[in-house]
């Protein structure tokens, strides 16, 4: 049986989740944006955690982090490479780190790119990825702390997931994001259709997420890197993959 799900809005425009598995009724966070909503939705779903899955060290994703152990006394795990810089972390994971999570099993993928040790969190069982500041609906994170090379190969293994993958993200940038991708991919008619489908959404103040893996191969401009159409645009046609995202990349910096 799937876990279940519970995104809310914290801060101005991070997602909160709570997950739980329904067999066994345990609960966790995957990050910790801001104590209020967190609290918030615990009180509504009487889902109350006893593990934060942290997935990268900057402070609107671990904010509420020493709140909510003192609360719920729950166990902190995070990147091993950001161990230094995660308030009140208990246990570090890597690449091929597992935790046992009811009757599923929480795999660790390394992404970094916006962070130089930011995780993902991956539900095989259940076809569940927390991509946070990797992958977003439309778009990736901001290249802080790594090259795009390092970006381009996490996304391009997110992208090899199952396509029927949902993935949560840390953000709701999808509408700045849908504007940006019809710049470089103007004439994609699913990506034409998403964009109305997130304007609509947005009017009306509702989350754009989850997403798909399938779905973003089919409208991420940031995972559409062997696309005809946007090499064309972009003048790239014989340029690698890489160049491509990068490419990319600098524009929606730019835009």
């Amino acid at each position: 049986m799937a876990v279940e799900i519970e995104q809310f809005m914290c801060r101005s425009d991070n997602f909160g989740i709570l997950m739980r598995d329904p067999e066994t009724g345990d609960v966790a966070l995957v990050d910790a944006p801001e104590e209020k909503p967190i609290l918030e939705a615990i009180e509504r779903t009487g889902w109350t955690p006893k593990l934060l899955l942290v997935t990268h060290h900057h402070a609107d994703h671990v904010e509420a982090n020493l709140a909510l152990k003192k609360r719920f006394g729950l166990k902190i795990i995070g990147p091993d490479a950001e161990k230094d810089k995660i308030p009140g972390i208990d246990d570090t994971v890597r690449e091929g780190s597992t935790i046992a999570f009811g009757n599923d099993e929480i795999q660790v993928l390394e992404t970094p790119g916006h962070t130089a040790g930011h995780v993902s969190y991956y539900l095989p069982q259940s076809g569940v990825l927390f991509a946070a500041d990797t992958l977003f609906a439309l778009g990736c994170g901001r290249l802080l702390e790594c090259g795009p090379e390092v970006m381009y190969e996490s996304l391009k293994r997110l992208s090899d997931l199952p396509p029927d993958t949902t993935v949560y993200c840390g953000h709701e940038y999808t509408l700045a994001n849908a504007r940006f991708a019809l710049t470089v991919d103007p004439d994609n008619k699913v990506l034409q259709d998403r964009a109305k489908k997130i304007e609509a959404l947005r009017a009306e103040d509702k989350a754009t997420l989850p997403t798909t893996i399938g779905e973003e191969l089919a409208t991420n401009p940031f995972l559409r890197w062997s696309d005809p159409a946007i090499r064309k645009l972009l003048g790239m046609e014989q340029a690698t993959s890489e160049e491509v995202f990068a490419e990319v990349r600098r524009r929606k910096d730019n835009f």
